[in-house]
């Protein structure tokens, strides 16, 4: 309006100048500035976001590595560059890769915690898997392994990666060779008695006791674990106790009931478990035969029984059945095998109580008796061992002799 009544009031024949404008802003001052700033924050997000930082803001640290001898750069003289080094570049990425991982040897159980690189990682893996495929290789001996135990026959060991292991010669067995002494004039002439004290060798002090409180025609078996068995195996043989050693059986209730590390386990393998036992026979030496340990499942399953017999037999070993599975086949596996034989008769400390355990070792007693030959189990409970010698000491005068588990398979065996 303002320019129409400019024109209206302007003479005729001339032109008014028009009046400038004044530019204005769109907005104001302070919505400019954070126009900028909101410019700011989105860059830097972006950066954030899409920027090739693989430390993410982390705080760093920068350190000066120092070649070792072996390494394939030479040392520079003092005073050139070398002095400040720079980022040396890895061969390729995957040694730039380190890690620390656990490595469970599955032949021996060893746990072992290494840093290494892909590469390393590579051929770690491949060395255990190759083990583990090589059933009875031989190799070098587990350094988990014991040493060779005093007195055993160098003759009857065979090295491999689980230790040293029984072997048999053309005219030498540990069931023979290892076989405690016995008067086998009057073993033959008198019903005999032979008792297998199980679960030593986890217990050093209970273990101890067993050997030293009870007579040396009892016999005493071993589990493979114990941290002294070495030592307490043969402190045994040396207070002339005959020894066996347990072999890890799977129960009906596994794994709810587990016997421990390297179970022979009826789902595994002849292969795998064949691995396994031989880990076990790898704890010590200078015993005659091996025993289950629990394994009602497992002795009662033909195709699993079956190469486990077969390997003790041809090693030259015994076997002793507990008599707590009533459906194993371990008898006539042991017999088609003409492998020595014994199964328990009576488990005496089932419920260890003096009472208990004495009428147990009457029932063994009359057995023996009746048949000519018995044996009977018990774990080292104080109980047991209390009871058990004691009554060791009436046993002769009453007409039955004690006896290491051989003899009673001998016994057996010609009966």
């Amino acid at each position: 309006m303002a320019d129409t009544a400019d024109d209206l009031s302007t003479p005729l024949g001339q032109k008014t100048a028009r009046r400038k404008r004044r530019f204005r802003l769109p907005i104001s001052p302070m919505q400019a500035l954070a126009v900028v700033l909101g410019l700011f924050l989105i860059a830097f997000a972006g950066f954030a976001l899409f920027g090739d930082n693989p430390l993410g803001g982390e705080p760093v640290a920068h350190i000066a590595w120092r070649a070792k001898p072996s390494d394939e750069t030479a040392p520079a003289a003092p005073g050139t560059a070398a002095d400040h080094p720079a980022p040396v570049a890895p061969k390729n990425p995957t040694q730039s890769e380190q890690r620390t991982i656990t490595i469970i040897d599955g032949s021996s159980g060893k746990r072992q915690d290494i840093v290494i690189g892909g590469e390393v990682q590579d051929k770690a893996q491949d060395k255990a898997q190759d083990r583990a495929q090589q059933p009875g290789e031989k190799a070098e001996s587990d350094p988990a392994a014991p040493s060779v135990m005093a007195g055993v026959d160098a003759r009857l060991l065979e090295r491999t990666r689980y230790g040293m292991i029984p072997i048999a010669t053309a005219s030498l067995k540990s069931s023979s060779a290892y076989a405690a002494p016995v008067d086998e004039a009057r073993a033959a002439k008198m019903p005999v008695i032979s008792i297998v004290i199980g679960g030593l060798g986890v217990g050093a002090a209970k273990t101890v006791d067993a050997i030293m409180r009870l007579p040396g025609a009892v016999t005493l078996a071993f589990t493979p674990y114990g941290s002294e068995l070495t030592k307490l195996a043969e402190r045994a043989r040396a207070q002339r106790h005959e020894i066996l050693l347990q072999i890890p059986m799977e129960p009906y209730d596994y794994p709810d009931n587990d016997p421990g590390p390297q179970t022979l386990l009826a789902t595994l393998g002849a292969e795998q478990n064949l691995e396994r036992l031989f880990w076990h026979l790898g704890r010590l030496q200078g015993y005659a035969g091996i025993a289950n340990f629990m394994g009602a499942r497992f002795v009662a399953t033909d195709v699993a029984m079956q190469p486990i017999v077969r390997e003790a037999a041809r090693r030259g070993l015994a076997y002793f059945d507990d008599g707590s599975a009533p459906r194993s086949v371990a008898a006539a596996l042991a017999q088609s095998q003409a492998m020595p034989f014994a199964k328990g008769d009576v488990a005496i400390d089932v419920v260890p109580t003096a009472g208990e355990v004495d009428r147990a070792l009457a029932r063994l007693e009359d057995i023996a008796k009746e048949r000519g030959f018995a044996v009977g189990t018990a774990s080292a409970l104080p109980v047991s061992i209390e009871r058990i010698a004691a009554w060791t000491k009436a046993l002769e005068p009453r007409g039955v002799l004690l006896v290491p588990l051989t003899s009673v398979m001998l016994k057996s065996k010609s009966s």
